[in-house]
């Protein structure tokens, strides 16, 4: 199996956890060259694996050992000996784990698939955040669907802080430690600073690494926005320049491409031809970035946070969270016309059916593009999520199309597939 995700999200640490659950356990992190020899000396893997118990003075005893094969980038002929891993060794049990393992495949001579699997990291979700906190009965509470009104409260005073510190463990882990928002920027701007420093694994060349950076400088405060390539970021960069360097970070998972659709049909079709959003790695992140956090320290409602854009931008996030088996992305829906244009925050297949999700705070008469959507859908069925309760309401479109809208409360963002499912499925017009 290979473990993929971007740098810090916790992905060495969730493998020795795991690693407890066998009698043996032999780690190699290829940016050492003395982990990296191993696979420089040896070109078959019977004699890599006979190489490694040796060297770690353990019995060959495969079937309750765990191989874990750290940074496995910096090594492309390792990547290609995975199968062969598979193949002449399938009782040894090997993890391999990569931050900038699309950069390395295009010198893997014959990438293994069909013998590996994959599977995905990212910063915690709002879930993972309150088991970290201990806060085992909301939690509970969280996975009961329908969720009982009385955790309505603790639930939003719990994702209002997680809102603003984020999921990256390692900010997490401070924070519970101290209990203290001061004593994070310095772990904030370490993660940041290594992630710029890591711009030359990114780019191709010298042009690219200054590409990459100013858009690292500059991304930020497009939070929900559309974008255009075209001098980004009040640049002279051309088009096809800033494409390429989003891209790499794309590929890098620290900054997203998230393109819309105008499919109303299953399956969802991004069009890659309109502008997409940025979807950063952490939401917690940005904030720090854009320098908001003590702003949002003082706000009762998040739902204005950074001109509307923070909790959008958060939900997305929580909903990538939940593909770790996929690459996958979500997509907003749009319609263009000449004289109008509509946008819905998400779109989520469920069955046949594409449902719209719009992330507002106001009146539902106020859902426009929603409306539009309704209009011109197939089906009665959508969601906004907000600062109130859950419940299910019937409304009209301003066209008297009726429809069902289900009103989810912000913290549910990991949960959007449950709660539609539940709504589809048992309500009707």
């Amino acid at each position: 199996m290979i473990l993929r995700g971007a740098r810090q999200v916790g992905k060495t640490t969730v493998v020795k956890q795991f690693a407890r659950s066998y009698n043996q356990f032999i780690q190699l992190n290829l940016e050492k060259p003395q982990d990296s020899d191993f696979f420089e000396k040896h070109h078959d893997v019977k004699k890599i694996v006979a190489s490694l118990f040796l060297s770690n003075n353990l019995a060959e005893d495969f079937s309750n050992t765990l191989l874990f094969i750290d940074e496995i980038q910096e090594q492309p002929k390792a990547i290609q000996l995975l199968r062969y891993f598979y193949e002449e060794l399938p009782e040894l049990h090997v993890i391999a784990a990569g931050s900038l393992l699309e950069f390395a495949m295009g010198d893997v001579k014959s990438f293994p698939d069909g013998r590996v699997s994959y599977m995905y990291m990212f910063p915690l979700n709002f879930e993972e955040f309150l088991a970290a906190r201990g806060k085992t009965r909301l939690l509970k509470e969280m996975t009961t669907v329908p969720i009982n009104e009385i955790a309505q409260d603790p639930l939003m005073e719990q994702f209002h802080e997680y809102a603003i510190i984020g999921g990256m463990p390692e900010v997490v882990k401070r924070f519970l430690e101290n209990k203290n928002l001061l004593n994070l920027p310095a772990v904030y701007e370490s993660i940041w600073s290594t992630y710029k420093d890591d711009v030359q694994k990114y780019a191709k060349n010298k042009s690219e690494r200054r590409i990459i950076i100013h858009i690292l400088n500059t991304a930020a405060p497009q939070l929900d926005q559309r974008i255009k390539f075209q001098h980004f970021g009040n640049s002279n960069y051309k088009s096809r320049e800033v494409g390429e360097a989003l891209r790499r970070l794309d590929d890098a998972r620290l900054i997203q491409l998230i393109y819309p659709t105008t499919s109303m049909n299953t399956p969802i079709q991004p069009d890659y031809k309109k502008a997409p959003k940025l979807q950063f790695l952490d939401t917690g992140l940005v904030n720090y970035v854009l320098k908001i956090q003590p702003d949002l320290l003082g706000m009762d409602n998040l739902s204005d946070a950074y001109k509307g854009a923070l909790i959008p931008h958060l939900i997305t996030q929580q909903n990538i969270s939940k593909q770790i088996f996929t690459a996958s992305k979500p997509n907003f829906w749009v319609r263009e016309k000449n004289q109008s244009s509509a946008e819905v925050d998400l779109v989520i297949p469920y069955k046949n059916l594409v449902v719209p999700v719009e992330i507002k705070s106001g009146k539902t008469g106020k859902l426009k593009s929603l409306h539009q959507f309704i209009d011109a859908c197939d089906h009665p069925y959508a969601v906004r999520m907000y600062s109130g309760q859950m419940k299910v309401e019937r409304h009209s479109t301003q066209k008297g199309t009726p429809f069902l809208l289900l009103n989810l409360p912000y913290f549910l963002g990991t949960k959007l597939t449950e709660y539609i499912s539940h709504f589809v499925e048992n309500h009707n017009l």
